[in-house]
């Protein structure tokens, strides 16, 4: 999927991706692939996948945008 990244909280190392169908994806520092957490800024595009965490969905492998 792609879509932008719309939050970032530094201090809690997560933040939130809007997807390009218009849903709020969660995502952990830790999902990020070739990307610095602290160099993320919003509006950022970027391709991650989904999976269904205990509080909704969340992103994983969290990359730049081929586009």
């Amino acid at each position: 999927m792609q879509g932008t990244i719309k939050r970032v909280i530094r201090d809690r190392g997560f933040g939130f991706i809007r997807a390009a169908d218009g849903q709020e994806v969660f995502f952990h520092r830790s999902s990020l692939q070739e990307l610095n957490f602290d160099g993320l800024k919003e509006g950022e595009t970027v391709e991650f996948e989904i999976e269904r965490g205990e509080k909704g969905p969340r992103a994983t492998s969290v990359r730049p945008s081929a586009t």
